[in-house]
């Protein structure tokens, strides 16, 4: 028999990472909100049932507010899943537990892992689980997700749940509300026998949903318009019973009852009013004058290891392991194969030249993704979302944009996608149109291959100046649309911080793996591809004939015609105009087509070469325009197809694709002409 447990629970409560616990799927896990969007799925090992797991958004009730909320909350009422894991966490239980009583109210069997025990056990708090699984009247497992402690125990006692099936509807412990307030509840479903033709919804929860005129529940009831408005009589009278708006009182009487239960259940040891370890770092880094300042400092460190103390040693290392190593090995056995010189060249010139030029700089970009998954793992990036949203709402931007941008400093593709938490509509769009401005990891070769060869001293300050540069020129074109096309309110941002953790090993692992994957995967697949065609393109012309002078192939032409484009922008060359071209298919591409262009494809020490190269046509100043434009215009063919499924629009696809392009270029023709007159040229 297979069954299906669907994992319920607040953002940061380590909801995900028991997903990977039970599944042992590498999905990234996020210490930040926001992360989960979707559900996702998995199957349990080491069962021998057939166990689905599905992982829904993090969520902290389910009302319909938020996208998420509905996500997870038609999944439970329509698909029915076997059980609910409700996640809550221990070091947060009070606030964790709202959701439990919601899920309880549905009438579904929940089984609770109390997670983070061992951030309890260190603070000191004791939390007793058998008094807290009698009160609740569902099952309560301890867990440590993170740690894998728990994990088994929760999916047998799920399993056990499962095939008992409890209902809670039956369980006085599903009481939450005082004793009036029952009373009405207990009429009302009464009044309601026979009639609700669902009959997989709970009476009770379904009661509960018109009395908070939950819109969307309300029209899968299947109720007659005439009975819907007797069954309103009961919240008229109840308003008038207890003078107060019906929706807050219900959420107030399911606050007091967890309340009063984690009064009867948790012991702190921390007093009342006393800070904790989390509260006195917050005192710091979310300060009102120091936190912006320290973000930037940390990023600059970030950078300055990355590029100059430990990374700029690995891009010698991989460069001469394949551009000469295996370059040299390679072009032997063609020769002594008798291969032909087309094909030479096209292994060697074409395919291992345009490869190697991107490979080269994969340790870089995996030790970024490192400290990256270490700021990230211990909780410091929700601190930088809260700071910057205060930014932000000054400037009239949605703070909760903020989030989808700091992941478009991985992949552009699921920062756009993460957009559709924004409940604002016109928010959302505008969170679409600015991501693409964070500088996406793809973006990192063409950085460090220009730096290194025009900044080789101060190689971390000019990266960091330019996904600086993003930063700034997302909140200047945010600030100019909210003001034009996407005028409204702004939608509030609720975030819950959550306290600091130690990183775990496997945790930043995985997470430095996933995202340093995807260039390994594109090295194998894409880039290859497009080594091919880019060497093919720029040996042959439009009639198929190889030719001697590149400028005359099909490149050549192609890249000549648009090169006017770019001449302002101080690099008019074909060769620019065409690595910008093949750029739209993955960033990296940039790179290899340069690789090729340049003729860099002799066996040797090819990054040396190609920066050397780069001297010929450019200088320092046409460098960092280029580096700009790179940042700056279209993203990648994978970004364009998120964009255009999450605006559902081509119009507004195709503005936001003109808008990304037509700033990249204002900001390099400013970079460039404005750097000429400055008389950096």
């Amino acid at each position: 028999m297979s069954y299906t447990f669907a994992l319920a629970g607040n953002p940061n409560s380590g909801k995900t990472t028991m997903f990977n616990a039970i599944t042992g799927s590498t999905q990234y896990v996020g210490n930040w909100p926001g992360v989960t969007v979707e559900k996702k799925e998995g199957k349990a090992r080491r069962f021998k049932e057939d166990i689905r797991i599905v992982d829904l958004p993090g969520i902290y009730s389910l009302s319909p507010y938020s996208l998420e909320e509905i996500v997870a909350r038609d999944y439970i009422v329509d698909e029915r899943p076997n059980v609910v894991i409700n996640i809550v966490d221990g070091t947060n239980i009070e606030r964790n537990l709202y959701l439990t009583t919601q899920l309880m109210e549905l009438g579904v069997p929940v089984v609770v892992a109390l997670n983070m025990m061992d951030s309890v056990e260190s603070a000191g708090d004791v939390i007793d689980v058998e008094a807290l699984e009698k009160h609740l009247g569902i099952p309560v497992v301890p867990t440590s997700a993170s740690k894998g402690k728990g994990v088994r125990e929760l999916v047998e006692k799920a399993l056990s749940v499962a095939q008992s099936a409890p209902s809670c509807s039956e369980a006085v412990s599903c009481r939450f509300f005082e004793q009036k307030i029952e009373f009405f509840l207990d009429d009302m479903v009464n009044t309601m026998a026979g009639h609700l033709p669902n009959k997989n919804i709970n009476p009770r929860w379904a009661a509960l949903k018109i009395l908070e005129q939950d819109e969307k529940v309300t029209a899968k009831l299947g109720l007659s318009a005439e009975f819907l408005g007797e069954l309103n009589k009961y919240r008229i009278n109840m308003e008038k019973e207890f003078g107060s708006d019906l929706e807050s009182m219900l959420a107030d009487n399911r606050y007091k009852y967890i309340g009063e239960l984690v009064q009867k259940t948790v012991k702190k040891k921390a007093g009342k009013g006393e800070l904790t370890i989390s509260d006195k770092i917050d005192r710091l880094v979310t300060n009102r004058v120091l936190a912006i300042p320290i973000f930037l400092a940390l990023m600059y460190g970030v950078f300055t290891i990355t590029f100059g103390a430990i990374g700029s040693y690995t891009i010698d290392w991989v460069d001469g392991l394949i551009n000469v190593t295996v370059a040299e090995a390679l072009s032997g056995w063609l020769q002594g194969a008798g291969a032909a010189d087309w094909l030479h060249a096209l292994i060697i010139n074409g395919i291992l030249g345009g490869m190697g030029s991107m490979l080269v700089f994969v340790p870089q970009i995996m030790i970024l993704f490192l400290f990256l998954a270490i700021l990230e793992d211990s909780g410091y990036m929700a601190r930088a979302a809260f700071v910057m949203d205060k930014f932000l709402r000054k400037l009239g931007l949605s703070g909760k944009s903020f989030i989808p941008m700091l992941m478009g400093f991985g992949c552009s593709v699921p920062a756009v996608m993460a957009a559709r938490t924004l409940e604002n509509d016109k928010d959302r769009k505008l969170t679409i149109i600015l991501t693409p401005f964070m500088s996406c990891g793809a973006r990192l070769p063409v950085y460090a291959l220009f730096t290194a060869a025009f900044f080789a001293q101060n190689q971390s300050g000019v990266i960091f100046s330019i996904y600086l540069l993003g930063i700034v020129v997302a909140i200047l074109s945010g600030i100019i649309l909210k003001k034009t096309l996407f005028k409204g309110e702004i939608a509030p941002f609720v975030m819950e911080l959550p306290p600091y953790r130690i990183p775990t090993v496997k945790g930043v692992g995985i997470h430095m793996w996933d995202r340093g994957k995807a260039f390994v995967k594109k090295a194998g697949t894409i880039i290859f591809a497009a080594a091919v065609i880019i060497w093919f393109m720029q040996t042959f012309n439009f009639s198929l004939h190889m030719v001697e002078d590149p400028a005359q192939s099909m490149f050549g032409i192609i890249g000549t015609a648009i090169a006017p484009l770019f001449a302002p922008l101080g690099f008019g060359e074909w060769q620019a105009s065409v690595a910008l071209l093949t750029g739209l298919v993955a960033k990296e591409v940039v790179v290899a087509t340069m690789g090729i262009l340049y003729g860099i494809g002799d066996v040797g020490d090819d990054t040396v070469k190609l920066a050397a190269a780069l001297h010929t046509y450019f200088t320092p100043l046409t460098a960092y325009a280029f580096m700009a434009f790179t940042l700056l215009y279209m993203p990648c063919i994978a970004a364009f197809g998120a964009i255009k499924r999450e605006l559902n629009s081509w119009k507004w696809t195709l503005f936001a694709l003109a808008f990304q392009t037509g700033i990249a270029w204002i900001m390099a023709f400013v970079i460039y002409q404005g750097g000429r007159l400055l008389g950096f040229e």
